[in-house]
Parts: C-alpha cells; sequence; structure tokens
C-alpha cells in the first residue's frame, strides 16, 4: 500500500488550502500599500520616496540578454547556417498584428491596461477559486510572466536553471512582484508587451512571436488572421502540452478556448468568432533549420567555424561560456568563405564520389585556400554533414587536424589528415634549391638499396646523421618497381621518381628538408601533445610514407610557395558582432616570410613542369599558369591533387579513410570501380573539373623564374641512389624501426595488374584535350 500523505502539506486539503491563503494574504499585506503606488505612477504620478522597499533592484532584468540565434555568413554576406538554443527573431511593438495583442490580452491579462503590474483583484479571484474548488488557477500579470521569462534568461546565460512558475516558492513571488512593480515604472505598457512577445515561449525552440509565426505559418507577425492570433496566445501557457503538431487537438480545443474569451472581452463580436472557430489550424510548417546540419552551404566549413569560436578565449574563459555566447548572443559572424567557389568544390567532389554510388569507406575531399591572406575560400567534403549511422553520414571533416594547435582541449572534428606521399616531394626540390643547386643537375635514378648502417645527413638527430637499421636495409621503389637512369631533378619531380628524390636527399641534410617544410605550415594532423608536432626526420617521410597531414594545411603550405615563400595561417574569421553591438576580435592575417622568394620560385618552377609534362600534363583545368602536384602512398589507400597558383591553392584527397582499411582498389567512387588507383587518376581530374568552374574567380599571376643558376647545365653528378618512377605511386620500405607502422590491408577485390608505365616517365606527354576521368575497365589504366 502507497504511504499516505499528510493533509497537513497539501494545498488540496482544506487545512492546507487554508495555510495557502493565510501565507498569501501576509503577502498581500505586505504589498498591498506598495501596489497602488506603481498604478499612480503608471498613470503619470512620481513613486512615494517613503516606499523603500522597491529600492536597490537586483540587476538581474538590466544585465540580461535577449538569446538571439547566431548567423554564420560567407564573405558575401550570404546564409551558411542558423545556431540556436533558442530561434528567436525580435521585432518591434508596431510589427505585431493587432488581433495578436487582443488574443493574449483576452486569455492571459484582460486588465493588463488598468494594473500596475501586479493584479490584486486578479490574486483574490484566484484565492477565491483555488480555496473553494481546489483548483490551482495562477494570477500573474503579463508584467510578472514578462519577469519570471527574463529571470530564466538571465540564468540560462550563467549556465544556471531558471525558477520556473510551478517551482516558485514565496520568496520568489515576492521577488516576482517587485521586479514587476519596477518595469511598470520603467516601462510603457506598449514597451512591456513588446518585451513579452519576444521573449516568451511558443513551441520547443521557438521563442517569441515572430520566430513562431513564421515556424508555424510561414507569415509575419505582423500579418497574423484571429485564428491563427488565439492558436499562438494559447501556446505560450502551454508549449508542450498545446504544440499544434504533436497535439492537434488539444491545440484546437485551446485556440477555441483564447477565440470565446476573445468575444467575452469585447475584441471580437459574434460573427468573427463563428467564422473563426469553423477554420482548422492550417498549419504551414517552415522551420528554421539550426546547427550545420542545416546549413544552406558549406557544412563542414560551418562546423570548423563553431568549433573556433569554442576553442577561442576571445569568446569566454570557459567552453561553457563560449557556447553561451555563440548560441545565445545573436553573433553575425562573417567568414572568407566564397560561396562560388564553395558551390564549384562541392560540385566536382559530388560528381566525382557521389555518397550515393560510392564506398561509404571512401571520402574526397577538396579544400582551397588564398596565398598572401590564408582565407579559406572553400571547404567540401563527399560525405553528408549528418551525425547518423546510414552510409554517405559524416559529421568528421576530412579536411582539418584533429585539434587545433594539438590541443587535445580544442577539437576541430577532423580526421587529423592522411600520409600525403609525392605532395611532400616538393619540400626536397625547395631544400635543393634553398642549398644554391640546379634543378637540372642529372642524378642517377637507378634502383639501389641503401644497406643498414648507410648514413644520411641529419644534423638535428644524435650522432648528426639518420642511420639505417633495418637489416633488409633501405630499398625505395618507383611506380611499377621500374629501373631508370640519371635524370635531372626537375624530371624527378615532374615524373614523381623517388629514386632522384632520395638521390638528392642523400646529398642534404634531412632535418633541413623537415624543416622547411615544418616552417611552411607541414605538421602531423593527429598531433595532441599540446602543440602541432613536426613529422618524424626518415627518408620515407619524403615521399610521404610516415605521418598523416591534413589537407587543409598541404594547401596552407602549397599557398606559401604560390606567394613566393610568404605562409599564412589558415584564416576562416572576417568580422563578429553580437546582436547588442558587441564585437570581438578575430585574427588578421598571420603571414611569414619562411623561404626566399628564389627558393619558392625554384619550387614553383619544378611544380609547373609537373603541368607541362608529368602527371598533370592531361588534365583539362582551363588553361591557366598552374603548378601542382600528384601523390599516393605505398598501399594505395590516400590519393592526392595540389593544384596551384598566385590566386588560389587547391588540396584535392581521395581515400579509404576508415582506420585500418587498405587500397582504394577494387572499391565502388561514383558508380565506378578502379583495378588500380593513384593522384592522378581520381583526384586530380576532380581538381580540374573545379578548376573549370572556380578558376577565374581567383585568377593567378604567371609565376617568377628563379635564378639563372637554379637552370644551369651542371656536369652529371650521380649520387648513391635508386630509381623507380612513383607516378605518384610510392612504394617505399621503411628504413627503420623509428617510424609508425602503416597498415597495408591487400583489397578483397581481385589483385590489380601491374599497370604499363606511361609514356610521360620517358618523355613530356603530349597536352590533349582529353577528359578527366577514364572509364572503368577490366585493365588497370595507366599512371598519371
Amino acid at each position: 500500500m502507497a504511504a499516505r500523505k499528510s493533509s497537513v502539506f497539501t494545498t488540496a486539503t482544506t487545512f492546507g488550502r487554508l495555510l495557502s491563503f493565510l501565507g498569501v494574504s501576509v503577502l498581500c499585506g505586505v504589498l498591498v500599500a506598495a501596489l497602488f503606488v506603481p498604478m499612480a505612477a503608471g498613470a503619470g504620478s512620481a513613486a512615494s520616496a517613503s516606499i523603500k522597499f522597491f529600492d536597490g533592484l537586483p540587476a538581474d532584468l538590466e544585465r540580461a540578454t535577449l538569446a538571439t540565434p547566431t548567423k554564420i555568413v560567407a564573405a558575401d554576406d550570404s546564409l551558411i547556417a542558423t545556431l540556436y538554443e533558442e530561434n528567436r527573431q525580435p521585432i518591434t511593438f508596431d510589427q505585431v498584428s493587432p488581433h495578436m495583442v487582443d488574443a493574449l490580452l483576452a486569455i492571459e491579462d484582460y486588465r493588463f491596461y488598468e494594473h500596475g503590474g501586479v493584479d490584486v483583484e486578479g490574486i483574490m479571484g484566484a484565492l477565491a477559486s483555488n480555496i473553494s474548488s481546489g483548483t490551482n488557477r495562477g494570477a500573474s500579470t503579463i508584467t510578472q510572466q514578462l519577469v519570471t521569462n527574463v529571470l530564466i534568461n538571465s540564468a540560462k546565460e550563467r549556465g544556471e536553471e531558471g525558477t520556473y512558475s510551478g517551482s516558485k516558492g514565496i520568496s520568489d513571488k515576492v521577488r516576482e512582484i517587485r521586479l514587476a512593480i519596477a518595469v511598470e515604472n520603467e516601462m510603457s505598457k506598449d514597451e512591456i508587451l513588446e518585451g513579452y512577445f519576444n521573449i516568451v515561449q511558443f513551441t520547443g525552440t521557438t521563442f517569441g512571436v515572430q520566430a513562431a509565426s513564421k515556424y508555424l505559418f510561414n507569415k509575419d507577425a505582423l500579418d497574423l488572421n484571429i485564428q491563427e492570433s488565439a492558436l499562438l496566445a494559447g501556446l505560450v501557457n502551454g508549449p508542450s502540452m498545446y504544440d499544434p503538431q504533436t497535439n492537434p487537438d488539444a491545440a484546437l480545443e485551446r485556440r477555441n478556448l483564447v477565440l470565446g474569451t476573445m468575444l467575452e472581452h469585447g475584441k471580437i463580436d459574434q460573427a468573427q468568432h463563428d467564422a473563426a472557430v469553423a477554420t482548422g489550424l492550417d498549419l504551414n510548417i517552415t522551420p528554421t533549420l539550426n546547427g550545420c546540419v542545416g546549413a544552406e552551404q558549406a557544412p563542414y566549413f560551418c562546423a570548423y567555424v563553431e568549433n573556433l569560436v569554442l576553442n577561442s578565449e576571445e569568446f569566454g574563459d570557459t567552453r561553457a561560456e563560449r557556447a553561451s555566447v555563440l548560441y545565445r548572443s545573436g553573433l553575425t559572424i562573417k567568414t572568407t568563405l566564397d560561396p562560388q567557389v564553395q558551390q564549384a568544390a562541392q560540385d566536382a567532389v559530388n560528381d566525382t564520389a557521389n555518397p550515393d554510388t560510392t564506398d561509404g569507406a571512401v571520402g574526397h575531399s577538396m579544400v582551397s585556400l588564398e596565398p598572401g591572406t590564408g582565407n579559406i575560400l572553400s571547404m567540401a567534403q563527399n560525405t553528408r554533414y549528418n551525425p547518423g549511422e546510414n552510409p554517405g553520414d559524416s559529421v568528421l571533416n576530412f579536411n582539418v587536424d584533429q585539434y587545433q594547435d594539438g590541443d587535445p582541449e580544442k577539437g576541430l572534428g577532423g580526421v587529423g589528415g592522411f600520409q600525403p606521399g609525392s605532395t611532400f616531394k616538393p619540400f626536397t626540390v625547395a631544400a635543393w634549391v634553398d642549398a644554391g643547386k640546379s634543378l637540372n643537375t642529372q642524378l642517377d635514378g637507378r634502383k639501389k638499396t641503401y644497406p643498414q648502417g648507410d648514413r644520411w645527413t641529419a644534423s638535428c638527430l644524435d650522432g648528426g646523421n639518420f642511420v639505417v637499421d633495418a637489416a633488409e636495409g633501405y630499398n625505395p621503389q618507383n611506380y611499377g618497381d621500374m629501373n631508370y637512369g640519371d635524370a635531372t631533378v626537375l624530371r624527378g619531380l615532374a615524373q614523381s621518381f623517388n629514386t632522384i628524390t632520395m638521390a638528392s636527399a642523400k646529398q642534404l641534410d634531412l632535418c633541413r628538408i623537415m624543416n622547411i617544410a615544418e616552417s611552411m605550415g607541414i605538421h602531423n594532423g593527429k598531433s595532441a601533445s599540446g602543440e602541432n608536432e613536426p613529422l618524424t626526420v626518415n627518408p620515407s617521410a619524403l615521399i610521404g610514407g610516415v605521418e598523416d597531414v591534413s589537407p587543409m594545411v598541404m594547401a596552407q603550405a602549397f599557398a606559401g610557395f604560390a606567394a613566393e615563400g610568404n605562409v599564412c595561417e589558415p584564416r576562416a574569421l572576417l568580422e563578429v558582432k553580437a546582436a547588442n553591438g558587441d564585437t570581438y576580435n578575430v585574427p588578421e592575417p598571420e603571414c611569414e616570410q619562411v623561404i626566399s622568394k628564389e627558393t619558392a620560385r625554384g619550387v614553383n618552377y619544378a611544380t609547373q613542369e609537373v603541368m607541362k609534362s608529368g602527371s598533370g600534363s592531361l588534365l583539362n583545368y582551363g588553361g591557366q599558369p598552374m603548378a601542382g602536384k600528384t601523390g599516393t602512398n605505398d598501399s594505395r589507400s590516400q590519393t592526392w591533387f595540389i593544384g596551384y597558383n598566385s590566386g588560389m591553392a587547391t588540396a584535392s584527397w581521395i581515400g579509404n579513410w576508415k582506420a585500418g582499411t587498405g587500397s582504394l582498389s577494387g572499391l565502388e567512387i561514383g558508380g565506378r570501380v578502379y583495378p588500380e588507383i593513384d593522384g592522378g587518376l581520381i583526384a586530380a581530374p576532380s581538381w580540374a573539373k573545379f578548376m573549370l568552374q572556380a578558376g577565374d574567380l581567383h585568377p593567378g599571376e604567371p609565376f617568377a623564374n628563379p635564378p639563372s643558376n637554379l637552370l644551369a647545365n651542371p656536369s652529371p653528378s650521380p649520387s648513391p641512389s635508386a630509381s623507380d618512377d612513383d607516378k605518384d605511386e610510392e612504394k617505399d620500405a621503411t628504413p627503420s624501426a623509428t617510424p609508425k607502422p602503416r597498415p597495408s590491408v591487400a583489397p578483397t577485390q581481385p589483385a590489380p595488374v601491374e599497370p604499363k608505365p606511361e609514356p610521360s616517365e620517358e618523355a613530356p606527354s603530349p597536352e590533349p584535350s582529353a577528359p578527366t576521368v577514364p572509364p572503368a575497365t577490366t585493365s588497370p589504366p595507366a599512371a598519371p
């Protein structure tokens, strides 16, 4: 048997009702004299100086900021997304339909224009009704309700729980009455109604009459008719109970009750009442989508911006404070996004690897930066930004690091990058020309094994050398395990010969190569030590075979080459302003000259050759002056193309993004299955499709030539090297146990056939008007 409740402590008993009556009577006795002062003040009289009870009011109402949605917009002010905790669209009193005013006052406070904040007559009537019938009828005025909502709003702003009507004690009621009287002294009746219409909850996350009107009827609050106004006025008493979507019958009954009170108090006549009651709810649900899931464009860029704000102390000392600012302060966050570039990137990504026709393990992303500023122009991805489990849904961002500045407390929602393959080779070329060596130096490109104990200069390591310690030595291979003779450094990069990269690195300081890469922004995209960690100093790293680097960081580095050595931090925010006019500091372009112009020009000269005679020579991208580099890791699970000029640098990546998986070969990509895949086969043509749309939006100037000594034809100086064309398909044997092991999972589809070397490996390819992606075949396509 359930325990019997004591009748002393329940207001449902006579004694309990008596206690309630006495308690409220005492409260009324304390306040009754003061209640009439504000009424006089509302009529134009000054408050009596003898009333000290209301002096020194709390600052809660003055400090509170009305929670308002944040808008993230592109550089042209077009909407990216709306973020909110409460969907609200503030308006002025003259923007509210007179029918809405009549409906609200009829059902909630018909004596609103007669009292001074607290309705004594209403209180007495409620007390009498509650004592005689055991009901729980309220008597709060519109002004008191406004105060309650403001206090709740203020508590939310502080991250605290507000006190709602059903949980108020005597002290809460006293405070509410004091503040209501103070509000009536300071504000006109229309101002009070304006505040109420903007703050009150209507449904779920919909607050304020304008947002409610837009949501339920897709019209402005000024245009609400009688029955629509009655429906909305009825909602404020029970936003969940009378929600017309989830409880249409209850909503209709409540609406008709409001229409009856409007008739009773003379706000409408009988004919208007009967006509309104005869209508249905006639909803036209038009939600304001919340968050990056509902973004109008660039959802992954939206999420990146959201994380930047949540990570920045400019917006609050704690993450909770920053969240309050972001979701409640009505920020307008203007970003660097170029919608036309974004659309071109998204079109190219979707056309290449649409999630509906692509294996769920295959990701494709494309990110563009502006050289000289670091402005992020676009950030596209082939998955749908959705936290669901359906194929093609993902909130992981393929473009960015896992953490901002390697700080595990500052997540960016990123995967953390992928092995960059041969896109890393230009850093070896940079060190080569930085040392004053000519790009036309001939090197020995034959295959070679660097035996156990072989030493590579590495000034930053113990002993000043990297020593091969693998028993089998280090045996870098070219694409197809081909063997080549001598080649220049220039041709070695254009054709992506691993053996030429190694031959040039053997004459350099490995640490200098890696320092140049680090100075240009390259770091481990999965850094979690509190700082961005540099890549391992290791010959394997020179062909992108050790740690992972994010596409945005690779784009940043290549934008640095485009800007002749001036490297800029990626930048997403242009300005941030709150609804109350407050502004927040955002980073200005942060750029630094990290390598000389001459060195950068040497690299640009070499990467242009990639587009002329190497793996980019078959691409149809609009004919602008361009430089670029393809890349593929040894297991063929990650493929790249990075194309750039002085106007825009773009990293196109396509790969198997799920941990522990292997090659892309045999996986469906855009409705096709490729027996063997490299950076020039899909990532590069997708970039070319993008450039056909976006190339003219940020055109580049022709690259300046490097100094003549970097193009001289010195006597051949073969170096210990290996020879083999990677064609951006590196198969490197890790030379040391030091690097992290890389998984190499055999494809489940039939094993790829050994591809034939492309003519461009032997001689420059002609520049055709070839299409981008060839049809799937039973034999593998030629490498790019």
